[in-house]
Order: structure tokens, then C-alpha cells, then sequence
């Protein structure tokens, strides 16, 4: 019983501390890429890449739906082929299972989101390094990530929780936070539920 009251207290500390004003900055830079049709790559590693590959089922059949097809969201996750993943690891390096990837995709405008618990792994600091190098925006959502890696992405959102269970939680919270208030903006009955 005390753990689950723990775990619980964790969440709610972090519902509290939770920077509002910083994931509504997010949300307006992605909702501008969204309305001019530029990509959104997003990656993450373990129970991250759970989250990552969950953006594009929220975003690009959720968002499109709203809207009755007026955005038309470009989602991609890098963490979503696990066999290019595994050919990647195995042939070249598996600090560059994302940056590879995106280096096939990105366009000019295009931006990238990085989901880690501690901000730490080489594959995230390798893209991140990465898109620094051909000016990529990027946004970070971190949980405990040292000041150091906060800064190598252009945005962070971190969550100063040291729990990984816990910031896994709220990256799928965060995640849904954003594409359900995209998807309030063309729906015309806010109380309504969104499937």
C-alpha cells in the first residue's frame, strides 16, 4: 500500500510542477509545423519509444479526423522500425539508429522530438548533436537529464522527477495534452469526449 501511495505522490508532484506556459509554447511550434505540412520525427528509447511510436496514432489519425482532413499531420517516429533499428545497431553503430534514419528524411522546416527519462542515452545525444549540425529544431522531454543535456535541444520540458515509471507516465500524459488540445480547436462542443 505505501508504494502505491509513493507512486501516486510522484505523479502528483509532477502534475503540480508541471511548466504550463513551456508545453504551450510546444504545442503552438507544433501545430504551425503541422499547418505547413513540415515533418515531426520522434524517438525515444524502451518505454520512450513506446510513447514515440504512440504520437502517430494520436496525431495523424486523431488530429486528421478532427479536422476533417484541414491538417494532415506528418508524425514519424524513428524508434518504429525495428528492423532498420537492428541493421543499423549491427552495421554501424547503435548511437545512430535515429540520426541515420533522419538524415534519409528531413527537409528543410522539418523539427524533431526527443522523449528520455535521463537524457543521457548516446543515441539521443547523437541526434540531437545531429540536428545542431544542420540547424534542426529540436525538443527535448526529459526527466531528470543533467543541465548539460537539457541544453542540447533547442526546447526542454524537463520534469525533475527521478522515477522512470513515473516520467514514462507523463510522457504519454504530455503527449496526449497536446494532441487533444490541437484536436479542441475544431471541435465545437469542448465537453465533448474524445475517442
Amino acid at each position: 500500500m505505501k508504494n502505491y501511495k509513493n507512486y501516486l505522490s510522484y505523479l502528483k508532484n509532477g502534475i503540480d510542477k508541471l511548466d504550463l506556459s513551456k508545453l504551450q509554447k510546444i504545442e503552438n511550434i507544433i501545430f504551425n509545423k503541422i499547418k505547413k505540412n513540415k515533418k515531426i520525427f520522434v524517438c525515444g528509447n524502451g518505454g520512450s519509444a513506446a510513447v514515440a511510436n504512440h504520437f502517430l496514432c494520436d496525431f495523424n489519425k486523431g488530429i486528421k479526423l478532427s479536422s476533417k482532413n484541414k491538417l494532415k499531420p506528418k508524425i514519424i517516429s524513428l524508434s518504429n522500425n525495428i528492423e532498420t533499428i537492428l541493421a543499423l545497431s549491427n552495421d554501424i553503430s547503435f548511437n545512430k539508429i535515429f540520426s541515420f534514419q533522419l538524415d534519409n528524411y528531413y527537409s528543410r522546416g522539418d523539427i524533431v522530438i526527443v522523449l528520455s527519462c535521463s537524457g543521457s542515452s548516446s543515441n539521443i545525444i547523437e541526434i540531437l548533436e545531429y540536428c545542431k549540425r544542420k540547424r534542426i529544431l529540436t525538443i527535448s522531454f526529459t526527466g531528470f537529464a543533467e543541465k548539460k543535456n537539457q541544453k542540447k535541444a533547442n526546447i526542454n520540458l524537463n520534469l525533475n522527477i527521478e522515477n522512470y515509471g513515473v516520467v514514462e507516465d507523463f510522457f504519454q500524459v504530455i503527449m496526449h495534452m497536446l494532441s487533444q488540445n490541437i484536436r479542441l480547436k475544431f471541435i465545437k462542443n469542448k465537453n465533448k469526449v474524445i475517442l
